[in-house]
């Protein structure tokens, strides 16, 4: 009979840890899980911000053409302005 008690206590004592292992088991799946979600909400930011990123650079260089373009066609008319004026000079010889 004192055997039987002593083997009770045991299983008393097993279930206890089984129960505490399935428990941390659990916390630790919640745990990853957590972990996932926000790694993936930081990835989804990171991308927003690289997008913007892009976007910026992308209006940037279509400044920066449209100011070069500018530029060239002023130095164009600048020229053609003093081709004239040396002809015009010619001409009054």
């Amino acid at each position: 009979m004192q055997g039987s008690l002593h083997n009770a206590k045991d299983n008393t004592i097993k279930r206890g840890r089984k129960k505490e292992r399935k428990r941390k088991e659990r916390n630790r799946k919640k745990e990853r899980k957590k972990e996932r979600k926000e790694e993936k909400r930081k990835e989804r930011e990171r991308e927003r911000e690289r997008k913007i990123e892009r976007k910026k650079r992308k209006r940037e260089r279509k400044k920066e053409r449209k100011r070069k373009e500018r530029n060239r066609k002023k130095k164009e008319r600048k020229k053609e302005k003093r081709k004239e004026r040396k002809e015009e000079k010619e001409r009054e010889r």
